[in-house]
């Protein structure tokens, strides 16, 4: 079994999901799959009828794997990552996730409309436009206010404002210098300042979580911003609100976040379709990289049982036993 994951950094380096890029090869390796990681850079996207089987990359075609895991950071997940992704569907490639799925999750807002729509509890949310009136602002959400860039990732883009003052000057800010900036505004749960869950989904089952907290009482409770993790046993509440997001975002492979609510019970952060796990492992003692191949090897069993390769091989074989 073959298994490409996309991703674009320096897997060497110590750049954001690097380490699990690392993990995903070491883990491979281990259970004799053939893991490679390749950046969108390498690739070029030639659509033609003649030529299915194959994908271009530093120029030269590449037979196709079984399966594709696009591991985005947040500079890399554009309309060419996304061409990329499907391209390779369209070829006939397994893909975790899909292009749809991606563009969909990424976009904060979108998420946040499927989620009402499927009656799945958010935070009142909100999109900027420019210039900003701050009275329909308070008087729908309110102060303190969690403003948001729409496409962010891994707490990049996120500010807590406290106060009406602290929300106009940014806004002014903004205005002035980069109106057309795509930004959203979030009602702030103050329980939850600090805090938060992450379950990670694999295969529609909740395989690992943990609780993340800001250090120094911080804002934000990445753990790529510093804040620590700590082993969390999911309650049946929390599983099913991840089960519920990850169904209805159509995520086979991604990372609920969870925050606290007043009185009990949860609401929802965002969901990640490239989460890192870096911390996930730390906390829940779970090999995140293992799963995730074993999903892949799983799927790769209901659809017989044979690779790309060993059907190729077969065929070839068959080939020059007809010749002779």
């Amino acid at each position: 079994m073959e298994v490409w994951v996309l991703y674009g950094d320096d897997i060497e380096s110590n750049a954001d999901l690097a380490h699990e890029a690392r993990r995903f090869l070491s883990q491979g390796k281990k259970m004799d799959i053939d893991v490679k990681v390749i950046k969108p850079s390498q690739f070029d996207i030639l659509v033609t009828q003649s030529e299915r089987d194959s994908i271009l990359i530093d120029g030269k075609a590449v037979p196709l794997p079984d399966f594709v895991f696009p591991y985005f950071n947040h500079n890399d997940h554009g309309y060419f990552s996304l061409a990329i992704a499907r391209q390779l569907e369209r070829l006939g490639v397994h893909v975790f996730n899909p292009a749809d799925v991606i563009e969909t999750v990424r976009d904060k807002l979108h998420t946040h409309q499927i989620l009402a729509e499927s009656g799945i509890d958010t935070p009142d949310t909100m999109l900027a436009k420019f210039p900003v009136d701050i009275d329909l602002i308070e008087r729908n959400i309110g102060f303190p206010v969690v403003v948001k860039t729409l496409n962010g990732a891994l707490g990049i883009g996120v500010f807590l404002l406290e106060s009406r003052g602290a929300f106009q000057d940014l806004m002014e800010l903004v205005g002035e210098t980069n109106p057309n900036l795509q930004l959203i505004f979030q009602r702030f749960v103050s329980v939850s300042k600090g805090r938060d869950l992450r379950l990670l989904v694999v295969d529609g089952e909740v395989i690992a979580a943990m609780e993340r907290r800001a250090q120094d009482g911080g804002f934000k409770a990445n753990y790529s911003s510093g804040a620590t993790v700590h082993e969390f046993i999911p309650d049946k509440e929390a599983i099913d609100i991840a089960l519920r997001t990850s169904e209805v975002l159509n995520i086979d492979i991604g990372g609920i976040d969870l925050l606290f609510k007043e009185g009990g019970g949860y609401t929802i952060c965002e969901a990640n379709t490239f989460p890192g796990f870096k911390g996930l492992e730390k906390a829940s003692g779970v090999n995140i990289a293992e799963k995730i191949l074993e999903s892949m090897q799983r799927t790769l069993e209901k659809k017989g049982g044979i690779s790309r390769r060993m059907k190729k091989e077969a065929e070839h074989d068959a080939t020059v036993q007809t010749r002779h």
